[in-house]
C-alpha cells in the first residue's frame, strides 16, 4: 500500500470519542483558557482532557487576554446574552468562546435556536459545533469578521 492510500485507511484505533471532541476544540499547549459556569454537573473527564491538551490549568480569573473561554451553560443559568457578554471580558480579539451545553434530553438542555439568537444579540456569530462528551455539546462562538455585510 502506498503512503497516499495509507492516509485514507480508517481504523478503529485512535482516541476515544471524548478525546476526539477535545481535539476538535483546537486547543494548543500553552494556550490560556478561561473557564466560566463550572458546577458539579460538568464533565470532569472532559475538563481534564482539556487541561492535558493545553498543558495547564483552566483559569477562573484571567490576568491577561485568553485565546478561548469555556462557558458551561444550562437552560436555568439565566440570560445567555449576559453570559456571552461576560465571557468576552477577558477574551483576546482573535479568541473564541466554546459554549458547552447539555445534550438533548439531558437536564439543562439549551435549544440551538436560543444559542444562535443569544449570539446574534450579543454581537457574535456561531461557528462549528462539536460533540465533546456523552452529556455535553460544544458550540463555537466568535466575533464576526470585520468587513462582512
Amino acid at each position: 500500500m502506498d503512503s497516499e492510500t495509507e492516509d485514507c485507511v480508517s481504523t478503529t484505533a485512535g482516541p476515544e470519542p471524548q478525546a476526539r471532541g477535545v481535539v476538535a476544540l483546537g486547543l494548543q499547549p500553552g494556550q490560556p483558557v478561561q473557564e466560566l459556569g463550572w458546577d458539579t454537573d460538568v464533565d470532569e473527564g472532559l475538563r481534564q482532557q482539556i487541561m492535558d491538551a493545553i498543558e495547564g490549568d483552566l483559569m477562573e480569573e484571567a490576568v491577561e487576554a485568553v485565546e478561548a473561554v469555556l462557558l458551561w451553560w444550562r437552560d436555568e443559568d439565566g440570560d445567555l446574552v449576559d453570559g456571552l457578554v461576560d465571557a468576552l471580558r477577558d477574551l483576546s480579539a482573535t479568541g473564541c468562546i466554546w459554549l458547552l451545553t447539555p445534550k438533548v434530553g439531558r437536564p439543562g438542555y439549551v435549544d440551538p435556536a436560543d444559542v444562535v439568537e443569544g449570539a446574534i444579540t450579543a454581537g457574535l456569530a456561531t461557528a462549528n459545533s462539536v460533540k465533546v462528551s456523552k452529556d455535553w455539546h460544544a458550540q463555537k462562538i466568535v466575533r464576526p469578521k470585520a468587513g462582512r455585510r
